[in-house]
């Protein structure tokens, strides 16, 4: 039996086996510009984790040291009240006097905690701006299609960092949880003896361990957040690396697309060469080398000091300056080392150094003095 072997002929279209569409993988560090843009669009690169850490082990040792005097106050603020308690109640306790009360209560309480929340505030907003560089921007407050759209929302849900965020809250709780269990353990003596305590040595044992406990998950939450801070670092740039086309397509805007430059420059070199070559017939003389290299002269007496270089050239130009000179009778000097010299050393439409004054006026000397006969 014969053997048959088919082929199937299909087109291959190889871009879409890249990981990043046609651009290319995203290799490239993001730009200054990039990291511009992105800053105004309110992205850093900042760990929450900072945040809660500095604020909770702030409060916590605020706590431990002002909380005797702030206990004193409210208990002093606890006999104010229960006075007025029973004086309302043997006055007739009415809308008036239960407005006033409140108020006493409410106003009392704000002033004790008042240093506290005052101090996490502002220690809230150092550990934000010693993350990153402050810059007030409005574009994060500007509305979005994208982020009330429902697809984006369940992208968001089961991406790669709404997993690193989960096992981060899992790891978070867990060492909560054994430190809540370590402290107990070490005071379970103590509590057993609570009964037998007045309220003041309960409420002390009581605050003691809070900030016991407070103080361990704030370390714990330094130590995450400084991880945490590594990571957001480290994904923020990941997140904004670049494609080879993209770092060109921003150059191209920023600077200018190189080849319409390179347009631009041609342009301005062959105007610059057609109004060199339209004052080679003002010209007094024109030194060659004399194959490679053509320098005009121009001098007339009370306009400038020494003579001035109105055109030069080699090679392909040098002919045709010459030949430019040829027909509107120029003077053609040969001087290998002057001419040398001259296209060297001097730029278009600028005067002769000084040190060539003797060369150049022993040249025109000699053109002026052909013309003379």
């Amino acid at each position: 039996m014969m053997d048959f072997e088919y082929r199937i002929l299909m087109p291959l279209d190889l871009q879409l086996f890249a990981k990043e569409g046609p651009g290319g993988e995203k290799t490239e560090d993001a730009t200054s510009k990039k990291l511009q843009d992105v800053r105004e669009e309110g992205n850093v690169a900042k760990s929450t984790e900072v945040v809660t850490a500095s604020t909770l082990l702030t409060l916590f040792l605020c706590m431990k040291i002002g909380m005797g005097f702030v206990g004193n106050r409210l208990l002093g603020s606890f006999s104010k009240f229960y006075s007025l308690i029973s004086r309302f109640i043997s006055e007739g306790f009415n809308l008036h006097n239960f407005r006033y009360l409140f108020t006493r209560v409410t106003l009392e309480l704000f002033i004790s905690i008042a240093p506290f929340l005052l101090t996490g505030f502002v220690v809230a907003i150092v550990a934000n701006m010693l993350q990153f560089q402050f810059k007030a921007t409005m574009k994060p407050l500007q509305p979005k299609i994208s982020k009330i759209n429902p697809l984006n929302g369940i992208k968001r849900m089961f991406s790669p960092n709404t997993l690193v965020e989960l096992v981060k809250s899992l790891i978070k709780i867990g060492f909560i949880a054994y430190m809540a269990y370590s402290v107990f353990v070490n005071h379970v003596k103590d509590l057993y003896l609570i009964y037998d305590m007045s309220i003041q040595q309960a409420t002390g044992l009581m605050f003691d361990i809070i900030m016991e406990l407070g103080v361990k998950i704030s370390v714990l939450f330094i130590i995450i957040g400084a991880a945490d801070l590594f990571y957001q670092r480290w994904k923020f740039k990941e997140d904004n690396k670049m494609t080879k086309q993209e770092v060109k397509d921003e150059y191209k805007n920023s600077e200018g697309d190189p080849k319409i430059k390179g347009q631009q420059r041609q342009r301005m070199q062959q105007a610059s060469q057609r109004r060199m070559m339209a004052a080679i017939p003002e010209a007094d003389v024109v030194i060659t080398n004399p194959t490679h290299f053509a320098v005009a002269l121009a001098y007339e007496s009370g306009k400038g000091q020494a003579p001035v270089v109105v055109a030069k050239g080699a090679d392909f130009v040098a002919a045709k300056i010459k030949e430019i000179a040829k027909e509107n009778n120029v003077a053609i000097v040969e001087n290998k080392p002057l001419a040398r010299m001259l296209y060297y050393n001097v730029d278009l439409d600028a005067e002769i150094p000084p040190e060539l004054y003797q060369a150049v006026a022993e040249v025109l000397a000699y053109v002026y003095q052909l013309k003379a006969v």
